[in-house]
């Protein structure tokens, strides 16, 4: 755990069986809000947290890209968050930029609820494989 941050990455690997749970160990706390924080990827940032959902148990954030891709919002599952820094506003996510441009997006804001949609997303990246942590 960074001592002056409060961020902790201490975990190998990100259990995906369920993509759709925050760990455990990612800082996590059921009353806490993440909406406005920043969103980091391995390599740089995505965006801001714009929601986060919990739909038939299927949790995840809504983060508007600003101009990264085109001004558009993606969907991210919370079992890929790997830490969360409350003292920055920071959610730090265990996939690169890359990785989570090429997800499937949705073309209507109702799809973020929409079970084909979400299995389609965690498909996606539970083809990925286990998320490293740094």
């Amino acid at each position: 755990m960074a001592a002056e941050s409060g961020l902790d990455t201490t975990r190998g690997e990100t259990d995906m069986d369920n993509i759709w749970a925050y760990a455990a160990d990612c800082g996590y706390g059921e009353d806490r809000s993440l909406v406005g924080y920043e969103v980091e990827a391995t390599d740089g940032v995505v965006g801001q947290v714009e929601r986060q959902t919990d739909h038939d148990g299927m949790r995840h954030l809504v983060v508007d890209t600003g101009m990264w891709v085109f001004g558009t919002s993606l969907l991210i599952p919370a079992g890929l968050i790997t830490g969360i820094d409350s003292e920055t506003r920071r959610v730090i996510v265990g996939r690169a930029r890359e990785e989570i441009k090429g997800a499937p997006r949705f073309a209507r804001d109702s799809e973020t609820t929409d079970v084909a949609y979400l299995s389609e997303v965690g498909d996606y990246y539970q083809a990925l494989g286990p998320v490293p942590v740094s």
